[in-house]
């Protein structure tokens, strides 16, 4: 069961479920807000002259007994036909303004808590990581940026994978490992279509190099980490990164060991389309059985599409190994 709710702000709720013959929800696991798409027939609802649809209106989107998506209107157009097409976004929208901020000896989540509450944004559950970043200078910078880095960092030097996500209007961290589905898609359960590559072409380095400037020496040190075997088969693939000033030999280590150990090795992604189901999202883990490519195990969704209409649901799933 599909329910479609319009919240005018102004104390008045529409249920627009029945005027609504399609949409598009998506999301994506890095730097973009869900969204929410859809058609709204021109009916009774039009010729009162209390209906209403206008940027800023609150979008309320339930499937199944799931609370699926929470967000505001951007967006309203029409024209001759008797139709109105409107575009939604979850408050992470409100992300991708700049700002400048100074932080010190924070983890991820006390960088999501700061920017949420500086910018009236709704907290849910925040989970902790254990990596506390010493120093995060951005200036003039995207707000969802800083906290995407912020992540990336938690990432490098503990191997911990969180992701930000708009649950149901309240900004949620969590771990990627708690975030897995209890069903299958593959060969006999929901998939209909699959694209797999294998790809060194992005993202792979075997060979990871880092300086750090040292001010006492007037020199700059380099620390080099590689894969001998696999610069063999695939040629040099190289990361040059700056290090902290404040890191130790052994943290910078720790940083050399961690990133040859999530980049050496080949990008594989899946696209997928299949039956829908809306629990699926970016960021869920999904168990994937594909019998032509003997594989069986669980893949990260990167981005997820659903298209719901009168009488068919599907989705779209890009997947990644991690």
């Amino acid at each position: 069961m599909l329910t479609i709710l319009l919240d005018n702000r102004d104390g008045k709720v529409w249920d627009i479920t029945t005027l609504v013959p399609s949409l598009t929800y998506k999301t994506k696991r890095i730097g973009a807000p869900s969204s929410l798409d859809f058609t709204l027939i021109k009916d009774s609802p039009f010729q009162r002259e209390a209906f209403k649809i206008g940027n800023g209106d609150v979008v309320l989107l339930r499937k199944d007994g799931v609370d699926v998506f929470y967000g505001y209107v951007f967006e309203v157009g029409f024209g001759k036909e008797e139709s109105v097409t409107v575009k939604a976004y979850d408050q992470i929208r409100y992300l991708l303004g700049n700002d400048t901020y100074v932080f010190k000896d924070v983890t991820a989540a006390d960088v999501v808590r700061k920017i949420a509450q500086d910018n009236g944004l709704a907290l849910g559950r925040l989970d902790a990581p254990s990596y506390k970043i010493a120093s995060m200078v951005e200036d003039n910078k995207k707000l969802l940026d800083m906290i995407c880095k912020s992540l990336d960092l938690t990432l490098i030097h503990k191997g911990e994978n969180y992701m930000l996500f708009d649950d149901f209007g309240k900004l949620s961290l969590r771990k990627l490992d708690d975030l897995k589905v209890d069903f299958v898609i593959g060969s006999s359960s929901l998939m209909i279509d699959f694209d797999y590559k294998a790809s060194i072409d992005s993202e792979t380095y075997n060979r990871i190099k880092i300086y750090q400037d040292n001010k006492e020496s007037g020199k700059r040190d380099v620390h080099i980490a590689q894969d001998s075997a696999n610069i063999a088969k695939w040629g040099r693939l190289q990361l040059y990164k700056q290090a902290d000033e404040k890191m130790n030999a052994g943290q910078i280590r720790e940083m050399l060991d961690q990133l040859l150990t999530l980049k050496n090795k080949e990008q594989r992604t899946i696209g997928i389309e299949a039956l829908g189901d809306i629990r699926v999202r970016a960021g869920s883990y999904v168990p994937i059985i594909i019998d032509e490519l003997e594989i069986n195990q669980y893949f990260l969704v990167d981005e997820c599409t659903h298209k719901l209409d009168a009488d068919s649901h599907t989705m779209k799933l890009e997947l990644r190994v991690v």
